[in-house]
C-alpha cells in the first residue's frame, strides 16, 4: 500500500496558525482576549511586532510572552491603536456641544463613559467641552482602556508641542468657546494639560471583550475601536453599552462605524445620523 501523501502546508497557513496559537496564548495566560478582532488588522499589527522586537516567528513571540511577562506591554503597545487627536472630526464635536449637550442640561447630574480613551485626547477634549458648556462640576467621566501604559499617558496628559497645531485647529473648528492654549502649559517640547481637567475623571481598566457593563450612563463615546472588531466582537461591545446606557442616553462611534447591522441596532435611534450618535431607544 503506498504510504499517504501529506500536503505541506504553506508558509501563509503556517503563518495564520502560529497567530491563532499566539492570540490564545494571550488570552489563557494574561486574560487579554483579540481572538475576536478584525484579522487583517491583527496580523498587520502582529508582523509590525514580530520584526520591530526581533522575532524571526510567531512561535518565538508566543514562548516569550508565556514565560517572561514583561513582554506582555511591549506587545499590547502594537495590538491596541494609539493613535488619535484632540477634537477629532471637528463636526462631531459640533454636534455634541450643539445638539446633545441641551439635552444633558436637563439633568443634575452626569456620567460619561470614554470607552477605549487610548491616550487621553478624546477625554481632555469632553472635559474641556464639558467646561466651557458649563457642565464639568456635574459630571463624572470614566476613561477606559486595555492598556495600562495607554491610562497612565491620559492620567499624565502630556503630549508633544508639535501636534497642539492641529488641536487647536480642531477646538476652534468644533465650536471652541475659549482658546485651547487657556487648558494647557508648554515646556521643552511639551504641552502638560491642567490637572484640573481631571478632577472629575475616574481612569480605568476595562476590556470591550471580556468585562460587564458601567451603569448607568448619560453619555458613552467609543470612537474607531469597533472597526477593529468583527462581528461577534462589535456585537458584544454594543451590548455592553445598551446595558450601560439609561433610557435616552446617547452614543457616539467613529465615522467609519455603524449599527446597521449589529443585533443591537434596534435599541438605539439615530440622533444625529450624519455624525454617527445615536440615542438609546426604549426602557
Amino acid at each position: 500500500m503506498d504510504a499517504e501523501v501529506i500536503d505541506e502546508p504553506s508558509a501563509e497557513k503556517v503563518e495564520d496558525i502560529e497567530i491563532r496559537l499566539l492570540l490564545e496564548a494571550l488570552y489563557s495566560r494574561y486574560h487579554y482576549d483579540f481572538r475576536h478582532y478584525a484579522m487583517a488588522s491583527i496580523k498587520r499589527r502582529l508582523r509590525q511586532a514580530r520584526e520591530q522586537l526581533g522575532f524571526v516567528t510567531y512561535s518565538a513571540m508566543q514562548e516569550s510572552l508565556l514565560h517572561d511577562p514583561e513582554w506582555l506591554p511591549r506587545l499590547l503597545r502594537y495590538l491596541t491603536v494609539q493613535v488619535s487627536e484632540m477634537f477629532r472630526d471637528p463636526t462631531y464635536w459640533k454636534a455634541i456641544r450643539e445638539k446633545v449637550v441641551p439635552h444633558l442640561r436637563t439633568y443634575p447630574s452626569l456620567k460619561v463613559w470614554v470607552a477605549g480613551c487610548s491616550g487621553g485626547e478624546e477625554l481632555y477634549s469632553f472635559a474641556i467641552l464639558f467646561r466651557e458648556e458649563g457642565l464639568e462640576d456635574r459630571t463624572l467621566f470614566y476613561a477606559t482602556d486595555i492598556n495600562q501604559e495607554a491610562l497612565r499617558s491620559a492620567e499624565a496628559g502630556v503630549y508633544a508641542l508639535d501636534r497642539l497645531q492641529l488641536f487647536t485647529e480642531n477646538h476652534r473648528k468644533s465650536g471652541g468657546k475659549s482658546s485651547l492654549s487657556d487648558y494647557y502649559q508648554a515646556a521643552y517640547g511639551r504641552a502638560v494639560f491642567d490637572k484640573s481637567l481631571r478632577r472629575n475623571v475616574v481612569f480605568s481598566d476595562h476590556s470591550l471583550v471580556t468585562d460587564a457593563s458601567f451603569g448607568e450612563m448619560h453619555l458613552v463615546s467609543c470612537r474607531n475601536v469597533l472597526i477593529y472588531f468583527d462581528r461577534v466582537l462589535q456585537d458584544r461591545a454594543l451590548g455592553l453599552f445598551v446595558g450601560s446606557l439609561g433610557r435616552k442616553g446617547f452614543l457616539g462611534i467613529g465615522s467609519k462605524e455603524s449599527l446597521r447591522f449589529s443585533a443591537h441596532g434596534a435599541d438605539f435611534r439615530d440622533f444625529v445620523r450624519e455624525e454617527k450618535i445615536y440615542q438609546r431607544y426604549g426602557a
